[in-house]
């Protein structure tokens, strides 16, 4: 009697168990387990934008050979700090350097021969003056002559002597008149002459001066590419000539970088930025944008958009460069940086995981959640954009309940909250996989265990 009483209370203890069990089962299953956050204040939010490039100084010269010639002398060597003014090489010179002794000597023999033309005008001068002189004494004569003529006061004989005197003073006045002319024409020609040979001893002193190379500004010799012995050459047309080195004035440095194009329109002269740098792992450079390219480049090419005669669709960058204000000295151009933009800052914002934020439509959220939370796939938006609603899934009485709301700046991992939610909020942070499917009003379960690796992701 008393075995039949303990299997009876024994079969309805196990009948209970499985109502509670099977009753557990049919409400979990149409739950779905996701992780939740909480909105809350974050005192200070920033917008970011990366670019990745390399160090450039702002300001560097290619220096490329001026003349045709043998290196004769390099007198730094590359990474050498030079000074403004210092000799960098020397091409052979011993050809232009014959051509200006021969111009210099005759400049000199033209001088010679200005200082001649000079002193035969000096004397031209000096005879015109006295065949005035004369001229004006023999027209006194013959005046004076003529009215002691005309009164028979004077013989015939002697009145011709002074009309003859008179007619010879005359004609050497004339004489003296054209020799002036004469002179003054040879003493321009030697001027001429002298300036002819000034401007080609300039010439040929500019082609001596080409054959050494002196650095424009303080600086550090970034690259050597040639050797003492090799021939340089100078560019004609379109053929480049050699590049005898690179002198990079490292005072003001500055870091080159590429950003997305959808970032771009973010960026603005002046924004604060932070510089890291490969080469010097751990360390962060203050910096400011200071240039902004207004051509996009092909992502995989680099070549501008307004160079490439087709449209493509693939990825394109722009060029931001942004100055390090206080750079060390040991920089060299060339390393690969990386560059990150402040675009906009907030201070005591609501704030919410970047990853919580999603995307629905509006006849989507229209429609009945269906027996599981989880659909087998969303239903795609409609190409009408204002059919679609961002927003976050709140917990609600333990259902995921979309909320629209207006957001602000994104930083790296939260985006700002303007409209929509409160402090406090709980709200659906993941997984990936079940927010890109979770339906309006679907049950849900809580679950913020450390989750595993998303490769839907």
């Amino acid at each position: 009697m008393n075995l039949k009483k303990i299997a009876l209370i024994f079969g309805v203890i196990l009948l209970l168990a499985g109502i509670v069990g099977f009753t557990i089962y049919q409400s979990q299953k149409n739950v779905v387990a996701v992780q939740t956050g909480r909105v809350q204040k974050t005192a200070e939010l920033a917008s970011v934008v990366s670019g990745s490039g390399e160090i450039k100084p702002k300001t560097y010269a290619n220096i490329g050979a001026l003349a045709f010639g043998q290196i004769t002398h390099l007198y730094v060597h590359e990474g050498d700090k030079v000074k403004r003014g210092q000799l960098l090489a020397q091409v052979d010179n011993i050809q232009p350097s014959a051509n200006v002794a021969a111009s210099r000597a005759n400049l000199e023999a033209a001088k010679t021969d200005a200082i001649a033309g000079q002193a035969a005008y000096d004397t031209a001068v000096a005879d015109l003056a006295r065949a005035k002189a004369d001229e004006e004494q023999k027209r006194f004569d013959y005046q004076r002559g003529k009215g002691l003529y005309d009164q028979q006061l004077i013989a015939k004989s002697d009145w011709d002597v002074r009309v003859s005197a008179y007619e010879a003073s005359a004609s050497g006045l004339k004489q003296a008149q054209a020799h002036i002319a004469q002179t003054k024409a040879q003493l321009e020609s030697s001027n001429q002459r002298v300036a002819q040979a000034n401007a080609q001893l300039r010439a040929m002193s500019d082609v001596l001066n080409k054959t050494e190379y002196n650095a424009p500004y303080d600086g550090i010799v970034s690259s050597l590419p040639v050797r003492e012995g090799e021939t340089v050459v100078m560019g004609i047309q379109n053929s480049p000539g050699s590049t005898l080195m690179t002198v990079a004035d490292m005072s003001v440095v500055t870091a080159e970088v590429k950003v997305d194009e959808t970032d771009i329109i973010n960026v603005k002269m002046g924004q604060p930025a932070e510089v890291s740098i490969d080469a010097l792992p751990g360390k962060k450079f203050k910096a400011h944008v200071t240039e902004i390219g207004d051509n996009a480049m092909l992502r995989s090419t680099g070549v501008s958009t307004s160079q490439s005669s087709s449209a493509s669709e693939e990825a394109k960058d722009f060029k931001v460069v942004v100055t390090l204000d206080s750079p060390p000295d040991n920089l060299r151009p060339g390393l690969s940086a990386t560059a990150k933009v402040t675009t906009a800052t907030r201070s005591s914002v609501l704030s919410i995981p970047i990853q919580a934020l999603t995307v629905r439509n509006k006849r989507e959220l229209e429609q009945q959640p269906a027996s599981s939370g989880a659909v087998e796939a969303a239903a795609p938006p409609t190409k009408d954009k204002d059919q679609d609603q961002q927003g976050v899934f709140v917990i609600r009485n333990r259902k995921a309940v979309f909320v629209p709301i207006k957001t602000g700046i994104a930083g790296t991992t939260d985006i700002e909250v303007l409209e929509g939610l409160k402090e406090g909020d709980e709200i659906v942070t993941g997984s990936y996989r079940v927010l890109r499917s979770l339906r309006n009003n679907a049950g849900v379960k809580i679950d913020n265990s450390v989750p595993t690796k998303d490769t839907s992701q």
